[in-house]
C-alpha cells in the first residue's frame, strides 16, 4: 500500500532549503535532523559521526543490517530562484538536491515508525561533507559506525533529465572516480633580460599540459579516462621578472580506481623526469578525492526488484555517470548500490543556480527505499 507523503515532510525539505550549510559546516542542519528523527523514536540516535553525521537505527534484529544514506551539505552557489523558501544564506544553496534526499530519509523514518521491521536493523545515515569527498571516508573511520557495520548499503541521487520517479541503475561502475590534483613547481626567478640565470617552470608546465591532453586516448582503452586542466598560475604580471614558481590544477576522472592510479603514476613519472631535466623541484597534492562507486551484483538485483515492486520505470545505463559520489567508500565495505531517481526530463540540471528538488520525488524515493528494505529480507 502506498503511504502518502505528509505535508510536514515537504515542509521539512523546504525548511532545510532555506538554511543550507557547506561541507564540514552542517552543524545546524544536523541538529535539526536529529530533532526531527527523535520524534520517530528510533532504537538508537547517534550524532557526531564522521563530523556532523547523524544516524537513526530502527529495529533490534541483527539478522540483516541495512544502511540507507543521504547527504547533509549544500553547495557554494548563489540561488536565482525567487520562491518563498529560497536560500537565506548568500552564495550557498541546495543545488544538488541534498535537502530532498534528507526529506526522503525522514519519510522513511516516519514509515518505519508506522510499519516496524521485526527481522532487520535499518540504519538511516545523514552523511556530512559529500561534496568535498571527505564525509563518507570519515564516517567509515568512525568507531560508532564501525560498531554497526551494515550488511547492505544503498543510496540514491536525484537525476534531472530522466522520467519522474524512474530508477536509473548500472552494474559495476555507477559513478566515476575523480580527484583534484595540485602540481607545484619550484625553480628560481631571474631578470627577464637574463632568463638563463634562473630556472623557469614554464617548459615543464607546458610539456605536462600537452601530455595531459593525450591521457584520454592513452588510458581510456578499458573505460573512461579524462584529465582536465582547470587552472594554472605561472609567475605574475611583473615584466622585469622571469618566473621561478608555478602551480597547475588538474581534475582527473576515470571509470575505475585502477585507471586513476595509472594516470597518477604517469604524472609523477613525467614530473620526475622533466624536473630533473630543468633542475626544478615539484610537489603533488590532492583535493576532492572520490573513489569509483562500484555497484555489487547483489545490490543491483535488490534495487531492480524494488523498482519493479514499486512500479517504477527501470532504466539501465550503458555507461557510468561521469560525476562522482563518495558513497564508494561505504559500498566498498558491504553489498549494495547507488541508483538514480529521475527528477523529470525537463527539470533544471544539478548545480544550476535555478535548480530546486521536486517535492513529488519524496514519495517516489521513500517508496523505492521501503521496497529495498523488503527485498533484502526475502
Amino acid at each position: 500500500m502506498s503511504i502518502p507523503v505528509i505535508e510536514s515532510t515537504r515542509a521539512a525539505r523546504r525548511a532545510l532549503h532555506r538554511v543550507p550549510e557547506l561541507s564540514g559546516e552542517e552543524r545546524g542542519t544536523a541538529e535539526q535532523i536529529a530533532q526531527w528523527l527523535s520524534a520517530y523514536h528510533p532504537e538508537q540516535l547517534l550524532t557526531g559521526i564522521g563530523g556532523y553525521g547523524v544516524m537513526a537505527v530502527f529495529g533490534k534484529s541483527e539478522a540483516q543490517k541495512i544502511l540507507l544514506r543521504c547527504e547533509l551539505d549544500a553547495l557554494p552557489i548563489q540561488e536565482t530562484n525567487n520562491f518563498e523558501y529560497r536560500s537565506e544564506h548568500t552564495g550557498i544553496a541546495h543545488k544538488c538536491g541534498h535537502d530532498g534526499h534528507m526529506a526522503i530519509l525522514l519519510e522513511v523514518a516516519r514509515r518505519l515508525q508506522q510499519q516496524p521491521m521485526d527481522d532487520a536493523q535499518v540504519m538511516l545515515l545523514f552523511q556530512p561533507a559529500e561534496e568535498t569527498g571527505t564525509g563518507a571516508a570519515a564516517v567509515c573511520r568512525d568507531e560508532k559506525f564501525q560498531a554497526l557495520q551494515p550488511d547492505y548499503a544503498f543510496a540514491l541521487h536525484n537525476m534531472p533529465g530522466y522520467p519522474m520517479g524512474s530508477v536509473v541503475l548500472r552494474q559495476g561502475t555507477m559513478n566515476c572516480a575523480s580527484r583534484g590534483v595540485i602540481v607545484t613547481l619550484t625553480g628560481k626567478t631571474a631578470h627577464a633580460a637574463q632568463p638563463e640565470t634562473g630556472r623557469s617552470p614554464a617548459p615543464v608546465m607546458t610539456a605536462l599540459i600537452d601530455s595531459l591532453a593525450e591521457f584520454s586516448g592513452r588510458f581510456g582503452k578499458n573505460g573512461l579516462a579524462l584529465a582536465t586542466v582547470v587552472g594554472a598560475q605561472l609567475g605574475a604580471k611583473a615584466f622585469g621578472t622571469a618566473p621561478g614558481s608555478a602551480e597547475l590544477y588538474v581534475t582527473l576522472r576515470s571509470q575505475t580506481d585502477e585507471i586513476m592510479q595509472a594516470m597518477l603514476a604517469e604524472i609523477e613519472l613525467q614530473l620526475t623526469q622533466l624536473c630533473a631535466q630543468y633542475e626544478l623541484s615539484f610537489a603533488i597534492a590532492f583535493e576532492d578525492v572520490f573513489p569509483a562507486v562500484n555497484n555489487t551484483v547483489e545490490g543491483i538485483t535488490v534495487v531492480a526488484a524494488a523498482a519493479e515492486s514499486a512500479g517504477a520505470e527501470l532504466i539501465q545505463l550503458s555507461q557510468p555517470i561521469r560525476w562522482s559520489e563518495d558513497f564508494g567508500h561505504i559500498i566498498n565495505t558491504c553489498q549494495g548500490a547507488l541508483f538514480g531517481l529521475g527528477a523529470g526530463e525537463r527539470h533544471a540540471a544539478l548545480h544550476n543556480p535555478d535548480y530546486d528538488f521536486p517535492d513529488e520525488l519524496i514519495d517516489h524515493g521513500a517508496g523505492v527505499f521501503m521496497e529495498i528494505l523488503r527485498q533484502c529480507n526475502r
